[in-house]
């Protein structure tokens, strides 16, 4: 535990200072988001029908978008292999640096998920399910994202690739973040959806840490 705070501490802190990358993922979150009413025409009710999908959409975009600079930066300056060899167990360090990343990325892009839920006319009674579908949804993007970085750590352009791999595991949490938001406008309740998303957040929770380790175990051989 000593170790798993450690490292979240210094990811946390290396955030803040080089902030300028969170915010320009928060910044397209937003902007991809409010490109839609200009595209589609300020139907409210067509805006109702597509919002959660549109901020579901933008949200994995943008996660997806930071996902690069998960262990590349720590992998190029040899902070990887250092924290590997004197720190604690390898999953711990991914559990932390996933941690630091999702309270980095992923918390924001959840709080911003109602404001943009208004802007494209979502029922009120939805937001709150908007909003805990993201909360329930991103831990699993940031996990499953995880994964795809620590294969593609160390290849030069990777970015492709890391989407390539990423996006296919990708679909599940989206059909069901998707869904419960579709649910509460359509009359019917959310709960199942939301159950689905937590089992798949509980699920990558056990298992990605494990997978993006043995990752960079063979990254950092």
């Amino acid at each position: 535990m000593t170790g798993f705070l450690a490292v979240l501490r210094r990811d946390l802190l290396l955030a803040r200072r080089h902030g300028s990358g969170g915010a320009l993922v928060l910044a397209f979150f937003v902007i991809a988001a409010a490109l839609f009413p200009l595209g589609v025409g300020p139907e409210p009710g067509v805006l109702a029908r597509i919002a959660g999908g549109v901020v579901w959409i933008c949200g994995l975009l943008a996660v997806l978008l930071s996902l690069d600079r998960l262990f590349q930066a720590d992998h190029e300056d040899g902070s990887l292999e250092q924290l590997a060899l004197a720190g604690p167990s390898l999953w711990v360090i991914v559990l932390a640096k996933v941690a630091a990343h999702w309270l980095s990325i992923g918390l924001p892009l959840v709080l911003l998920a109602p404001l943009l839920g208004l802007l494209l006319q979502l029922p009120l009674e939805a937001l709150p399910v908007l909003t805990l579908s993201m909360l329930l949804g991103t831990p699993s993007l940031c996990l499953i994202g995880g994964i795809g970085a620590a294969l593609t750590v160390g290849i030069r352009r990777g970015g492709v690739l890391l989407s390539l791999l990423v996006l296919p595991l990708y679909v599940p949490p989206l059909i069901f973040g998707v869904a419960a938001v579709e649910a509460v406008v359509t009359g019917l309740g959310a709960r199942p959806h939301l159950l689905l998303l937590a089992a798949q957040a509980l699920a990558a929770l056990a298992l990605a840490p494990w997978a993006t380790a043995a990752a960079l175990r063979l990254a950092l051989e």
